[in-house]
């Protein structure tokens, strides 16, 4: 009778982690490395015009980073990130960094101007982004290839300039779409 009532309530636990991550997700599957990269659409804060990830960046090599101004690791890792897009860009590699500040447009562009930025900052308020890219936290970032696949997902701030971070984005670079 014991085993009975603890397979029961095995199969319930099963059952509620599984409904939680329907829940948690909206239905969809988790955000892993190898699927296809999330459309998604944030305010470009040079331009300010929405821009879609689909019609901007589909295509090419890019890091999407989700951040915020707030976030420590995220002032460490701009300028690597920065340092990364001087070096890569004019190869054609791109960055969609994702502000979630809900502070308004002007401390997000403050915030680039006194880091000197000088790839591309968006800008989305109602954290659609965390939803979509099912972030939890902040930096979040994730390397998405021509193919438009997931390639790496970073969790916590990371040194984008570092000599291995270079190799993977030219040999991305050097992959042609499919």
């Amino acid at each position: 009778m014991r085993r009975q009532w603890l397979l029961v309530a095995l199969i319930l636990a099963v059952l509620g982690v599984g409904t939680w991550a329907l829940v948690r997700f909206g239905g969809q599957t988790a955000i892993g490395v190898g699927q296809v990269a999330p459309g998604f659409t944030a305010k470009n804060l040079a331009s300010g015009k929405p821009v879609s990830f689909d019609s901007s960046y589909r295509g090419k090599v890019t890091l999407v980073n989700v951040w915020a101004t707030w976030c420590e690791p995220c002032k460490e890792e701009i300028p690597a990130m920065d340092s990364l897009y001087q070096t890569m860009g004019p190869k054609g590699f791109k960055i969609a960094a994702v502000s979630i500040d809900r502070g308004g447009e002007a401390v997000v562009k403050q915030f680039a101007k006194d880091y000197h930025i000088s790839f591309d900052v968006l800008h989305d308020p109602s954290g659609d982004i965390e939803r979509i890219y099912q972030t939890t936290g902040v930096p979040e970032s994730f390397l998405v290839g021509r193919d438009g696949r997931i390639v790496r997902i970073m969790l916590r701030g990371y040194t984008w300039n570092s000599a291995a971070s270079r190799r993977v984005v030219e040999e991305l670079l050097a992959t042609p779409a499919s």
